[in-house]
């Protein structure tokens, strides 16, 4: 069967201690469980869960909806928020991770990537960048939570970015049902049509508190 890779970048730096970190980590366990009544994630979608402060980490590498675990506690670390360590341990996940087509067999679906980041790049991110924009993928969304997040170097890395209202607890509980709602719709229209879904436009209007950014 051909994996649906989910892959989360998730800011743990400073400015997200205590209830935002928190927030983030209950809604990876709603998205889970919400996947795990969905049949066609069940045999598609395999998630990844990467880290970054002043480094990258693997939390956990790409795997199956049943098997994914949300760690108990997700540390905050430096203060810095380096994009570009990110970007560079993602480009390298999924080059071990994703299998590519080839003329004798169809490989897995484009990933989807989820960012999130309530802050800016602390490193100059370019060179990750370019790297990124190497390979291919499918939804890509940019979540900027609360004022002080970039938007516009979001934008360098994908068209979809949208913007919280603040990074409070109930903001971000308006946020994961909606990276819910994508991977679900990625995986039905794969197991439907064979299509993958590219754009917001193919999903439910968006709650007053997150913001599309044009």
């Amino acid at each position: 069967m051909r994996k649906l890779p989910i892959y989360f970048l998730v800011d743990v730096s400073g400015s997200m201690k205590g209830e935002p970190i928190e927030s983030v980590r209950v809604g990876l366990q709603t998205i889970v469980a919400c996947l795990l009544q969905e049949p066609w994630a069940l045999e598609t979608v395999h998630l990844c869960l990467i880290t970054f402060d002043e480094e990258a980490k693997v939390v956990t590498p790409l795997t199956s909806v049943e098997a994914f675990e949300v760690p108990e506690v997700l540390p905050v670390g430096s203060s810095r928020a380096n994009w570009g360590a990110a970007i560079k341990v993602l480009c390298q996940r999924v080059d071990a991770e994703v299998v590519k087509s080839t003329a004798d067999i169809k490989g897995d679906w484009k990933p989807m990537v989820f960012l999130m980041t309530d802050g800016e790049p602390t490193d100059t991110f370019d060179h990750g960048l370019v790297e990124f924009q190497k390979r291919k993928w499918g939804m890509v969304i940019a979540c900027a939570a609360g004022p002080s997040a970039n938007t516009e170097n979001l934008k360098k890395l994908t068209e979809v970015v949208i913007r919280l209202d603040g990074a409070s607890p109930a903001v971000f509980k308006a946020f994961f049902p909606r990276v819910s709602d994508s991977v679900s719709l990625g995986s039905k229209s794969i197991g439907s049509t064979g299509k993958e879904v590219t754009g917001l436009d193919q999903l439910s209007p968006p709650p007053p508190e997150i913001k599309v950014v044009p």
